[in-house]
């Protein structure tokens, strides 16, 4: 499994985390960036990760602002995408079982390291359950 992941300067210490515990989980990363405290734009991060995913270059997606708000809604205006906004590992699981979520968004103001590296793993281990819940993705999709 292949992870994209990005953040904007407000995330990007979590992403960080995130990024190394991916590694040290075993899957293969593609950091996005950004790598600083060095002010920039969350929509141009959401656009990257967002293109690997929905290219399919990646299988999922990671990203971090301050908020997770701005970046989510960024990142949900690439077609294929289906980002959630999540604030804890109920909230990952029903992303991804529900809505089939294809990244996972998250406020670095709100969200601490532990939290974030639960959240990604029960993201990532969590399958679609489909049936009534793929017409509704399908209506995203739409």
């Amino acid at each position: 499994m292949k992870i994209a992941l990005g953040a904007d300067h407000g995330g990007f210490g979590l992403k960080n985390s995130v990024l190394k515990y991916l590694q040290e989980a075993g899957f293969e990363t593609v950091d996005c960036g950004t790598n600083s405290a060095d002010s920039v734009d969350y929509p141009d991060f959401a656009k990257l990760v967002g293109a690997k995913v929905a290219g399919g270059e990646c299988d999922f997606g990671v990203l971090v602002c301050t908020t997770g708000i701005g970046i989510s809604i960024a990142a949900n205006k690439i077609k294929g995408i289906r980002a959630a906004l999540c604030h804890n590992c109920d909230g990952a699981k029903f992303s991804r079982l529900h809505n089939n979520a294809n990244v996972i968004c998250m406020g670095a103001k709100y969200v601490g390291k532990k939290l974030a590296n639960e959240m990604v793993k029960t993201f990532l281990e969590t399958q679609f359950e489909g049936g009534r819940h793929a017409r509704r993705v399908g209506k995203l999709e739409a």
